[in-house]
């Protein structure tokens, strides 16, 4: 791990003071995705596919930079994993994430417009992400535990493109 944010920094923290403990399991999760009660149009699939269906068009900076994902049910169903095979599983950190979901922005773009008809997507050479997220995670360890995410990420986006459009979204909704 070599974070160079300071909520980066602080996540590393926090896990090794956790697992310093006894009885201690860390999840390190992916970017989660998927349709909930109180929607999260802060995480990237959210928000790209919000941005999609409401105003058919994406601007994306830094398509190339690569982010793993996991739908928040699965998220709920690998605390339920941990907690049933605590024993065995504590006092580690496993990632959470889809290992067919390493993706980058440009392919996820192209993945909505599979399901956003018309959908209209510029790539920009203007703007940075400001926590430089760019990687590829391996979820070997927890699969190896006995839990692999199963909901994909075109299913989440089917979700999210069906849940968004029922949504009274107006130009001042709650980002």
């Amino acid at each position: 791990m070599e974070p160079i944010s300071l909520y980066g920094r602080t996540k590393v923290a926090a896990e090794q003071e956790l697992l310093s403990k006894p009885n201690a399991i860390s999840l390190r999760l992916a970017t989660v995705f998927g349709p909930s009660p109180r929607m999260r149009f802060d995480l990237l699939v959210n928000d790209f596919v919000r941005r999609a269906v409401s105003d058919r068009f994406l601007v994306i900076y830094e398509k190339h930079f690569k982010r793993n994902f996991i739908h928040v049910k699965d998220v709920a169903d690998a605390f339920l994993h941990c907690l049933s095979h605590f024993e065995a599983m504590s006092g580690q950190a496993y990632n959470a994430g889809l290992d067919d979901a390493n993706l980058s922005k440009a392919e996820l773009a192209e993945l909505i417009s599979r399901h956003v008809p018309g959908l209209y997507v510029h790539f920009s050479e203007v703007g940075t992400d400001p926590d430089k997220r760019n990687y590829i995670v391996s979820n070997a360890k927890l699969a190896a535990a006995g839990f692999a995410a199963g909901r994909s990420i075109e299913q989440g986006v089917l979700q999210l493109v069906q849940a968004i459009a029922m949504l009274p979204l107006g130009p001042y909704e709650n980002d």
